[in-house]
């Protein structure tokens, strides 16, 4: 970035662009800026001071960390340093507001882009602010930044300068929701935007901050790295020397990242719809197989083809509250992207189709209302001459009443074969393209696909997982544990 000469009447023009919050030393002004209007439906905001000059050198910064890290006054702190503010100017800008006129979504998950356009500056900056993670409101609102940020990707924001990964300098040792933050935040992003994340430490004494690297490097967070092979970091005091890091540092497109959001958001949605179609089908095939039980422990009966009752136990769904495909009555995405008005928009629609209900359906065909389907099970009594009706069996028929029960029982474990292997290659592509390959949020799910893996008789996919599991075991189980209990 270009050096910013001091210019007392460029601070004075500045002054005059802002209200005064506070009169002390140094003098506490807020910026005069312009809210845009982007439509209720958006979960992100943008606020600029100034006009954008597209002649301009211009660099992009992406803010991550925990609450309470001081993101925000790290924010003006940048924003000071791109006006040209010195200590000896007794002023301090701020761009910075709170979020409490916001009634369409909850304030803690709006992204707010910050324009930084002075005309007297030599360069634009745009701040993207991500809202702190491990908020009290739980790991449902985490999920929900993620999918603002890819919102906010597919609506234009194509490449960033650096990621900011703020961390509080004080820490000495991570804690299992400390640990989970760090998972959350690298589970953002795809592997190639690794060498643009940098650690920013706030709250530091201006020593050098030894403890919060040890536990940084505990937490294999990649980022980074200077000749030494040691993480880049900057303390919040030191605006000089990041911007001319910043100055340095090729752009990189948010592609691939954008690919890592979707993928997840589709793993967990699969994973969710996954769950409900194998219960529903092993509820299927356990009604099929005590029907088949009913045929022959009344085998007399179905020699001389005479009617006789059986009982069995089946499958039926209630509705809660998701986006769901009703042709299919299945849960497509649960609780569903909140925000987006229109399906197509939604992160499990791809070329305007479901990638995964039954039959890939439409998006038009998707409703966003308040049910989910439930798979629930009742006892009910059947007759023969009714189980012959549903399946247009006819004596002397080429097929037996119990052949087609068989092949029903068949193409339900096919279909069943399917799900799960979409689900596998869903987590082998995001081991090819995550920059946290280990993530939290796909160890969730291993479980559950490792058995129904081995059920199918797929042991070396299963092994593939169990791999995965074991080797982010023992560095996660804080993490795992922090999220399983905040679920």
């Amino acid at each position: 970035m270009a050096s910013l000469d001091k210019d007392v009447s460029k601070i004075n023009e500045i002054i005059e662009k802002s209200t005064i919050i506070e009169e002390r030393n140094p003098a506490r002004y807020r910026l005069k800026l312009i809210t845009h209007d982007l439509g209720q439906s958006k979960p992100y905001r943008n606020i600029t001071f100034g006009e954008r000059d597209s002649k301009k050198p211009h660099k992009t910064i992406l803010m991550v960390g925990e609450t309470g890290t001081g993101k925000t006054t790290l924010i003006n702190a940048m924003t000071n340093y791109m006006l040209g503010v010195q200590r000896e100017d007794k002023v301090w800008f701020e761009i910075t507001d709170d979020q409490s006129n916001r009634k369409d979504h909850s304030p803690t998950t709006i992204i707010t882009v910050y324009g930084v356009y002075d005309q007297k500056s030599p360069d634009d900056l745009t701040i993207i602010d991500t809202p702190g993670y491990g908020n009290t409101r739980g790991i449902s609102f985490d999920k929900e930044i993620a999918m603002n940020l890819l919102r906010l990707s597919k609506d234009g924001l194509h490449e960033v300068d650096a990621v900011c990964l703020v961390v509080d300098a004080s820490q000495t040792r991570l804690s299992d929701r400390q640990i989970y933050i760090f998972d959350a935040v690298q589970s953002l992003f795809g592997r190639d935007i690794a060498e643009n994340i940098v650690l920013i430490f706030t709250h530091s004494t201006g020593a050098h901050p030894k403890n919060v690297l040890t536990a940084v490097k505990e937490a294999k967070i990649k980022c980074a790295v200077n000749e030494q092979n040691q993480p880049v970091f900057f303390l919040h005091s030191e605006m000089m020397r990041f911007f001319k890091f910043l100055e340095n540092i090729k752009p990189k497109t948010l592609k691939m990242t954008q690919e890592v959001l979707q993928k997840r958001e589709q793993l967990e949605a699969n994973v969710s719809n996954l769950q409900l179609r194998v219960q529903v089908m092993e509820q299927k095939q356990n009604e099929l197989k005590q029907t088949q039980a009913a045929l022959e422990e009344n085998k007399k009966y179905v020699e001389d083809n005479k009617n006789f009752e059986y009982e069995v136990e089946v499958s039926y769904k209630l509705t809660k509250e998701a986006t769901c495909c009703p042709v299919c009555e299945e849960n497509c995405h649960y609780p569903g992207c909140w925000w987006v008005r229109d399906l197509s928009w939604c992160s499990v629609m791809k070329d305007y189709h479901c990638t995964v209900c039954t039959n890939k359906c439409h998006y038009s065909e998707h409703v966003k209302e308040a049910k989910i389907y439930v798979a629930k099970k009742k006892k009910e009594k059947r007759t023969y001459e009714d189980l012959k009706k549903k399946y247009d069996w006819k004596i002397g028929g080429d097929e037996s009443l119990v052949k087609k029960l068989e092949k029903e029982l068949q193409e339900l474990e096919r279909e069943k074969k399917n799900l799960l292997n979409e689900a596998f290659h869903c987590v082998e592509n995001l081991e090819k393209i995550a920059l946290n390959t280990d993530s939290v949020f796909t160890l969730l799910h291993i479980d559950f696909l490792i058995e129904k893996l081995k059920e199918i008789n797929e042991p070396q996919k299963a092994e593939i997982l169990e791999n995965i599991k074991k080797r982010a075991g023992v560095e996660n189980t804080g993490a795992l544990g922090y999220i399983t209990y905040f679920r």
